[in-house]
């Protein structure tokens, strides 16, 4: 692709060189030797990539930097010096720059920071476009429950007021973080997410934190961790409640002091970042046992936000479907395809363990079970055996004890079905309920479930 580029560098040598380079790989390149000048330029005319050194006399390239964001330009801005240190690079991220590139600049390394800065702008203009189409946050709804859920995101996400986020898998919890990031007053601010529950415990220091080049065997190059990377932005930790108690206290001086050390650094680094936290698990329960720590727990547990399973919500599920079939609909080029009310109320008596996660997955098996331009009870029977067309499910409601309880044996009941259906195959009676296997073993558990008896 080919790109507009503009250098600044008070060096005639350098210039020549770069635009040189540039040009031969098919990029237009403009030069300029004054930084105020240039400034002007850019406020004139677009550009798609700047290149700008950083010691020049009348306007230091760092000075022109925090110029060129003030006047709201979002041109990507690589800073470059013969004279580089780490304040200087660590000072031109938080201003804003793309990259730090340390003179002399290697034709390669020039054309693949060109390269990287257009697919990033790329990749931003589509994730604008996919926002636009979802429309708002994003998140689908009817009912009361999630209006007042949403009117406690809104409020929240106007302070610095640290949350947590609770709710089962599947819910869209990662969601509402980033409904809180882009509702706050760091919107213009990078989003950086970690699932504490994905990264090994020996290797998740250096995702937060960051480590120095030769800190440890294996690391190659500096690694710049998620809170530096979240610098003026929201750092959203998912799964928080299986961070490792080492990890926990850690997190916590961050949290306390706001400030993060490298792996083999020598001094620490300031950090401006608004961190959102979410866990399916009970942290009470995980303080009470030992397993969270509790002074990390009050730090954490500001403002929770509970987010309700897809069982408690039916009133949303018809939206939802009409919601997910359309996604997939337009990302398949098929024929639009209805739900007959009939469809959709067995679709409410289901008890969705899976949640959100496993609607979505159902939706779509069901546009491709479906004959005709509707999708039918027969059609629900065939794509989730659970549900019956009409519209109660296969197993038999228990009659007495709370809502929990009997939400709970109905679980059982069908999770006990989908196991008798797949001959005891725990992979595959997963996927039919759209749940990790992980996640299956752990409600198994909790509903009282032996799979070793059940293989006997």
């Amino acid at each position: 692709m080919k790109a507009q580029l503009l250098i600044v560098d008070d060096d005639a040598n350098t210039l020549a060189s770069l635009s040189r380079a540039f040009r031969l790989a098919g990029h237009e390149a403009t030069v300029c030797d004054n930084p105020i000048k240039a400034l002007e330029m850019i406020k004139a005319e677009k550009f798609d990539v700047i290149f700008s050194d950083v010691v020049m006399p009348g306007m230091d390239g760092l000075s022109l930097l925090e110029q060129i964001k003030a006047a709201g330009v979002a041109t990507p801005v690589v800073m470059m010096s013969g004279q580089a240190h780490i304040e200087m690079a660590v000072k031109a991220t938080r201003l804003g720059a793309l990259d730090f590139l340390e003179k002399p600049i290697s034709t390669d390394k020039l054309l693949l920071t060109v390269q990287n800065a257009l697919q990033l702008e790329r990749l931003k203009q589509e994730n604008q476009q996919l926002r636009q189409q979802l429309g708002g946050s994003g998140i689908v709804f009817t009912g009361e429950k999630m209006r007042k859920l949403l009117a406690q995101v809104e409020r929240v996400a106007a302070s610095e007021t640290r949350v947590c986020i609770l709710g089962e898998t599947g819910t869209g919890k990662e969601l509402i973080a980033r409904t809180i990031h882009e509702k706050s007053q760091r919107h213009a601010g990078p989003y950086v997410t970690l699932n504490c529950a994905a990264v090994p415990a020996e290797l998740i220091e250096s995702e937060l934190f960051g480590h120095e080049k030769g800190s440890f065997t294996g690391a190659a190059s500096r690694h710049i961790g998620k809170f530096e990377q979240a610098s003026d932005g929201t750092l959203f930790l998912d799964e928080i409640g299986d961070m490792p108690l080492a990890m926990q206290a850690k997190l916590l001086r961050v949290l306390e002091q706001g400030e993060v050390e490298r792996i083999g650094g020598d001094k620490p680094v300031k950090v401006n970042v608004r961190v959102v936290v979410a866990t399916h698990r009970k942290l009470e329960e995980q303080v009470k046992q030992g397993h969270f720590r509790q002074d990390l727990f009050h730090r954490i547990f500001v403002f929770p936000i509970v987010l309700p399973p897809l069982r408690e919500r039916p009133e949303d599920i018809p939206a939802l479907a009409a919601h997910f079939a359309a996604q997939i609909v337009k990302q398949n080029n098929w024929k639009e395809i209805t739900f007959s009310p009939e469809a959709l109320r067995a679709l409410q008596a289901h008890s969705w363990p899976g949640n959100i996660r496993e609607l979505r997955n159902v939706v779509e098996r069901l546009l491709l079970f479906a004959e005709g331009d509707a999708v039918t009870p027969a059609t629900v029977q065939a794509a989730l055996p659970g549900a019956v067309a009409s519209g109660e499910t296969s197993a038999t409601i228990p009659g007495t004890g709370t809502l929990s309880e009997r939400v709970e044996q109905v679980e059982r009941q069908m999770i006990l079905d989908e196991i008798k259906r797949h001959n005891q195959n725990i992979t595959n009676t997963a996927k039919a309920l759209g749940l990790e296997r992980s996640h299956l073993y752990k409600k198994c558990q909790q509903l009282g479930i032996d799979l070793r008896e059940l293989r006997k």
